[in-house]
Order: C-alpha cells, then structure tokens, then sequence
C-alpha cells in the first residue's frame, strides 16, 4: 500500500518548530493492527537509515513501483539521508516498527507558502490489509494539526487501489482528479464525527480481534512448565492437560526433557511448530528476555503469571515497562503480568491456563479480575450458584491488557451476555466512558471497584467544593453508563444471576410472598429503603387469594401464607401475583416446615415461572444451603429458565433493586453532545495558550481573561461593580470544573447560599457532557425541589440552566489545560440566568493530547 514519489523537499513558510511541539513525545504510540497484533507508532530518527534500506528491500517491486513511479530496487544515499533527516516541522516522517524493524512509513511535506501537506506512504506487503495505512495516516493527520497544517494532498497511480480506499474510508471528506494518469486528491484534516466514528470502529475491531487470539489459541507453549509439584508451572502445565484443551501444549523448561510425559523445550525458539499463545511463570529478572524471543518467533500474545514487576517496587516498575515495550515492538498483547491467567470455556478451544483449583463450567459470564486472589473467589461463588463462564481473565497489574480491551471483545461474543469487572484502576476512563456507554445497552456490566476512600488519592479541587477523591468519580462515571455498581464480589453473584437467567424489569414494584411473616417483613423493609416499591395487590388478586389460602394469610403485600401453605398454594399464589398488573418483578421466600420440603417449594415455584414468563422471579430459601434441583436449569450448567437463589431476602431485594435501575437506565434515552451556538475554541485556547507561556507552570487567570476564555463559550459574566453587588433574583447555585488526577476533568453542579451551608449538596459527571447528562445532573441532587419553586422558592429557568452545564463540560473537554474552574454564585431566575463571578485557574495539559490514540499509558 503506497501513495506516490517522494515529493521534493519543500521548505514552506510554517513557523519554525517550537520548543511545546516535542517530536519524540507528539507521536509516540503503540497501535492494534486489524490481526490483532501491534505496532509502535514513532517519528522518523536520523539514524533509521540502516532500518529504512531494509525496509525498502523487502518491498515487493509491485510496491516500489507505486511508491515512486517507476521501478526502484535501491535507496540512493541521498534519498536515505533526506527520508531520515526531517525537521519536525515542515517536513515530519512517522515510522511503523515490530521487532525493531520497520514495517511502515509515513510523511508530509508542507507546500511551499500554504497550509497544505503532501502525504505519501508506503506499507510492508506482508502487513497491507491490516489498518496499518489507515492508522499511520491518522496519527500523521493528528501530527500536522498541531504544526498549523490543515489539508493533504497526494498524488497516486489509479491501480494502488489499497491507497485510494484508505482515502476514502478514513471519514474525511475527500476530493479526487484525474490528470495525466495521475489520481491527485486532497482532503481537510480536522476531525469530524464520521472520522471519529470510523476510527472508533476500527479500534473496536482491531482490540477484540487482539482479545479474542489470546482466548482462542490453537498451541500453546508454557515457558517455565515444572515437575515439580505446587509450583506454578507445574499447575498450569497440568490445568492445560486436565482441561482438555483443543490444541496443542509445548513445556519450555531447559533443565528437562519430558514434563508430564510431554517432550520439552529448552527455548520457545527451539519448538518447530508455530505457537499462538506463550504462558510465562519464569523469574520476574529474566522475563523480558522470554518476551523478545516470543517475539522472534512469532507469538501472538502472552500470558505473564510471574510476580515481581510493578506491584512490587520501582525497579519492579522499570521492568514491567520493559516487558510491555518488548511485547507490544514484537506485535504481541500480554495479559499481566502478576495474575493467575486466562479461561475460556468453549468447547471447540477449552483452555484453562490458570493454576485456579475450580475451573468453572461454561455459561453466559464474562469475568474480569484485577485480583487474582478474588477472581479465584468469584469463580468459586459463580460455581456455587451454578452461574456459567464464558470467559475469565485475571489482568493482574493490567501493564496492557485492561477492563476496555475485554469489554469490546465480549460486546462481539456471543456467548456472552453479562460483564463482571473487579477493578483497583482505571487506565483510560474517557475510553471506558465510551465503551461502556454503548456495550450496556445491550449487556449488563456489573463492576466492584476497590479503593473507595478518599484518603487513596490526591484529589484536585478548588477551595470552594469538598475535595472530589476518585471514589466521586467513580461513582459519576458509572451513573453515566449504567454500570451496576456493587460492594463485594458475593454482591456480583447476586446480581448476576438476575441477569443471566431472568428478563429485566419492567419497573420497580415488586411482589414478596412468603409463609412466614418477619422474613416478609425484612423483605419489604429493605424494598423502601433500596428504591423498591410493594404496592397493594389489586382487589381481584386479593379476592382470589383469600379464596385460595388459609384464613389467617394476609394477601395485601407482602403476601403472608403462613406455615400451612404448601406446594399448590405456592405455586398458585404466585401465579397470581404475576398476573397482577401492578407488579414488575416477584420474590418467593420460604422457611421450611412440615408442610412443605424445600424441593416441593422450588418445584411450584418453577412452574409457576413456566406458565407465567415476562417478569423475574427471585427465589430465597432460609436454612437450606444446598440449591433445590428445581431451581437450577433443566441441564446441569446448560441453559434454561434457572430461578436466582439466595440464603437471605436483603440479598435478593438489593439484587433486584440494582437490576431494577439499570433497567430504567437502558430503556432511557441515550443522549447526545449537543452542538452549541457562539463557541469559538480556537479563541479559547489562544487566551490559554498565551497565559501559559509566562507562566508555563500554570497561574490562575485574570478576570479579563477568564471571561474571554467563557465569552469564547457563550458564557456572560457579570462582575460586582465598584458601587456594590447589583441585587438579583432567582435560586443560587454553584457550577464548575474539578480535576479528579486519574479521571480527568469532572463538571461540578450544587447549590450556593444558605441551601449550600445547610446540605452540602455536589453532584458530578465526567465528561463528554450530554444533554441527558445536564438533565440528571440538576436533578440529582437531594436539594433539587429548590429549582422547580418547592415551597417559597422562586421559579428557576431549568434549561437555561442545563445549557450552562452543557457549555462548562464543553470547555472541561476542549481545554485539558483547565485545572479547575468555579462559577459562582450563578443566580437561576424564572427567564434565565446571571454568572455572578468567575475564577480559572489553568495548568500545563497532560503529555497525550485529544489527537494521541494509544493502547494505554504504561504508568495507569
């Protein structure tokens, strides 16, 4: 894949490079090709010249001859020296590297007195058709937008066909001619939506595919397999074996012909087939030099269960850097290091490379666990309710593989239906904002995520707001979402069997029916307090159960049959419960009696399920610690209408209520960043920039400024005169921007004035900001009845209101300088309202800029 000859060294009148434009750090990135397997993305160095000879040699003469016109066999010493020697400005060259080798090449030479680049590239013919022209030309575009380049042009031959559709498909908007044999096309570089979205397809594509060669290995090597017993290699090698995978398993260990009966490997080198997957349980010091020859040999990704990297010390630190730099250099996804490996349950691949002592049975699951210790948990609490695995993946220090690298694959998998994440970090919250949002509305994501504390983290926020600790965040992140959020794992389980095995909700009203009154009691408790209602049954409901039940039963809701329900009179009552129109969702607790076993019980309550779908149905069984037969599905670990179990009624309500609100949030509108009137961020950023330029370790910003950089939004401010504060009328609230230091910049609504001393009120989302995002925002606060003239209040212009939200969170995701910002107090009146005051304070931005798309930071 090619563009046209080289163009001629131009010299265009750009101002020269500046020192805020750093060549090494402005593209830097490793990327995911649509094989699943990496490059790293890096500009041009003077001394790639020996690199780019062989480069050029590989090239098919096909290839050269798209390149440069004409047949070109050998680079002449002056096309090296100027190929490699560009000035980072005018002329810029980004490179494609595996293995220390390139296997791409991009450039733009700026026109002469324009704003135009020429761009040509040229592709390895073993890796054209995998994305890799489309990704270097976007990394190149992100590149020239920042050196004041704003179109390409290039100029190719009308069979280079991979050329022109990478043009086409690349979302910008492109215009073609036909001249003199020539096919001459240009196109503007800035971002639009169509780009973004095609980029963000690709990406999709190209992180499941990379998941998905991991998960579905067809041989793999264990570098590191024992003999000897309760070490790790030896219980991996054997959890291979045992599991029945469907592939072929080499052991790597030097000292050993034969591990278990099975031929050994001194090197992964040495084995002659091709191996697609290399698990390592080798000594942390020698790791990296198992990584590079996996990498010459031609794995596709690697499983590290070795401990001793960036959990352990900085020089542990040093080294996982190390690893992941040598993985992603030989196109290799790793997952680790430090876990306890990888599962997937299906039968065409049954790989079990874990050394867990309960491998789980196949099911609908998909688990991610930053724990390995409580990912051995959760297999064990998902095995004791008969909750099935798709997939499992202990990440460990999640050096590369992460929570958004999974989640794409399983939103493709389709054996799998619902997500479970235990998470310590995040690495890209912005990106899991975006996945999450889209993969939700179609399969439930549970989450626990640890470090809940405040006192974790340094949190950066103005002196006028509580400090915003990660946990703030977290929790804003997740609302956006809809992530059901949990406290423990045995909340994850709870949840999950809900989802797995029963519809969702159509509501929040749920009927309790039990043969013993306290339980019901409890149930119905801990239903108000969840968000749960339990209305009154309907009249033709009670009559037809005072018919049927004994006359001490109370049949209003909670439905009390008293001990002498058995059998029928379970079954029928809740069959009629589940006709009620004033009912979402059903909860059956039995406490075993004389009247009835626990195995009758479940069965009425199974067949009560079967004439009566549509709505969930929750089972709990005080003193019963083994699951009735009739509760699980009709085949052991298969599918089936399976009824969730639970030993107490507060797990089954707090279950449901969870299942009950992401239902709302599913079938609620999506929302959409709105495109606002009178925004001119390019004024913005040049306040921003120019402030930064005295002050480079960042200042708060003068009056004057701040309300340019809010002008610039659409923002108006008034200040308090000389004379003294101008009177207002209206509710007072408080809007601003904090910076949460590993989730970015948060939007900030609460109330000011008195409403503020008294409750305390905050609310927050992470941005991009959508109009449903403003929406919920105001009304999530316990204070909100203030804005909608609750008791003397005066009336408050609510979308005026949100419109202000929605231009704050726009600045919040235009400007990453933007340390944090106060509005305040903004006065919200019956016709709109008045930004009383304005305080910016601005910081150098974060090293990856919005153009930058890397896998992950190495450090998050």
């Amino acid at each position: 894949m090619t563009t046209s000859h080289d163009p001629a060294e131009q010299h265009g009148d750009g101002r020269p490079p500046a020192a805020d434009v750093s060549p090494e750090t402005d593209v830097d990135a490793d990327v995911v090709l649509s094989d699943g397997s990496t490059v790293h993305i890096r500009p041009i160095r003077p001394d790639d010249g020996d690199r780019l000879v062989r480069f050029h040699s590989r090239l098919s003469p096909d290839t050269q001859y798209l390149r440069f016109f004409s047949p070109h066999p050998v680079l002449l010493p002056r096309e090296i020296d100027r190929f490699t020697h560009v000035d980072y400005w005018n002329r810029f060259a980004i490179v494609a590297v595996r293995n220390d080798e390139f296997v791409g090449v991009a450039r733009y030479d700026r026109q002469p007195d324009s704003d135009e680049g020429e761009v040509a590239f040229v592709i390895e013919d073993a890796q054209q058709g995998k994305g890799l022209g489309m990704l270097l030309l976007e990394h190149l575009a992100a590149a020239a937008r920042r050196r004041n380049i704003t179109r390409f042009v290039a100029e190719t031959l009308p069979m280079n066909s991979r050329m022109l559709q990478v043009f086409r498909q690349a979302g910008f908007t492109a215009t073609t001619k036909f001249d003199d044999g020539v096919v001459h096309v240009e196109f503007p570089i800035s971002p639009t939506e169509e780009s973004q979205a095609r980029q963000e397809r690709r990406e999709h594509r190209a992180e499941a595919r990379s998941v998905a060669r991991l998960l579905s290995p067809r041989s793999i090597a264990v570098i590191g397999a024992s003999r000897e017993p309760g070490t790790v290699g030896w219980a991996v090698f054997r959890s291979l074996l045992e599991g029945g995978f469907q592939g072929a398993v080499y052991p790597v260990n030097p000292s050993a012909a034969f591990v278990a009966s099975v031929r050994s490997y001194p090197s992964v080198l040495d084995i002659p087939d091709p191996v697609d997957l290399a698990v390592l349980a080798v000594p942390a010091a020698t790791v990296v030099d198992v990584v590079r020859d996996c990498g010459r040999k031609g794995v596709n990704g690697l499983v590290i269960l070795s401990a001793g990297f960036g959990e352990a010390n900085v020089a542990g630190d040093l080294r996982q850097r190390d690893v992941v730099a040598a993985a992603r250099g030989g196109g290799m996804r790793l997952v680790g290091p430090n876990c306890i490996g990888i599962i997937n349950t299906d039968p065409d691949v049954s790989l079990n490379a874990t050394f867990a002592t309960e491998p789980p049975q196949p099911g609908p699951i998909g688990i991610l666990s930053q724990s390995g210790a409580l990912g051995v948990a959760l297999l064990h609490l998902a095995g004791q309710v008969d909750l099935g695995v798709s997939s499992f993946v202990s990440v460990g220090n999640k050096a590369d593989v992460s929570g958004n690298d999974l989640i794409q694959y399983w939103e493709d998998d389709p054996r799998t239906s619902v997500i479970l994440l235990y998470l310590e970090s995040f690495g890209n919250p912005r990106k899991f904002s975006r996945i999450a949002r889209r993969v939700g509305r179609a399969k439930p994501i549970v989450a626990v995520k640890s470090g809940r504390t405040a006192a974790a983290l340094r949190a950066v926020a103005p002196r006028w707001v509580p400090d915003v600790g990660t946990d703030v965040a977290v929790e804003a992140l997740f609302r956006q979402t809809g992530v059901i959020r949990v406290e423990t794992v045995r909340d994850m389980v709870d949840v999950a069997q809900i989802l797995a095995h029963q519809p969702l909700p159509r509501g929040r009203r749920v009927a309790i029916v039990s043969n013993s009154g306290g339980p019901g009691v409890m149930a119905a408790d801990v239903s108000a307090s969840a968000g749960l209602e339990v209305p009154e049954l309907g009249e033709s409901t009670q009559a037809h159960l005072r018919a049927l039940l004994h006359p001490d039963s109370v049949v209003r809701n909670p439905v009390d049959l008293v001990a002498a329900a058995g059998r029928a009179e379970y079954e029928e009552t809740l069959r009629a419960v589940l006709d009620d129109d004033a009912v979402d969702a059903a909860i059956a607790i039995f406490t075993p009696t004389a009247r009835a076993t626990a195995d009758e019980v479940a069965e009425a309550i199974a067949g009560a399920v079967a004439r009566r779908p549509g709505k969930p149905v929750l089972s709990c069984f005080l003193a019963t610690p083994v699951i009735p037969r009739a509760l699980r599905p009709p085949e052991p670990h298969g599918p089936g209408a399976c009824i969730p179990f639970y030993p107490a009624p507060e797990g089954a309500v707090l279950a449901l209520a969870r299942v009950a609100r992401y239902a709302e949030w599913r079938t609620s509108p999506e929302g959409a960043v709105p495109d606002l009137e009178e925004v001119d961020a390019a004024a913005a950023r040049a306040v921003v920039a120019a402030a930064l330029v005295g002050s480079p370790g960042g200042r708060p910003l003068t009056a004057e400024e701040a309300d340019a950089v809010l002008a610039a939004y659409g923002i108006a401010v008034t200040r308090e005169s000389a004379t003294g504060p101008t009177p207002r009328e209206g509710v007072e609230t408080l809007v601003g921007i904090v910076q949460n230091p590993s989730f970015g910049p948060l939007v900030m609504f609460g109330m000011g004035g008195l409403t503020a001393e008294l409750l305390g009120d905050r609310a927050y989302r992470a941005v991009p900001l959508t109009d449903v995002d403003a929406s919920h925002l105001v009304r999530s606060l316990g204070t909100s009845p203030l804005l909608f003239g609750y008791r003397d209040a005066p009336a408050a212009d609510v979308p005026a209101l949100e419109e202000l939200l929605l231009r704050v969170g726009r600045i919040a995701d235009d400007l990453p300088e933007v340390a944090d910002l106060e509005l305040g107090p903004v006065i919200v009146g019956p016709h709109g309202l008045d930004v009383a005051g304005a305080r910016i304070r601005v910081t150098p931005p974060p090293p990856e800029g919005p153009d930058t798309r890397r896998l992950r930071d190495l450090d998050t």
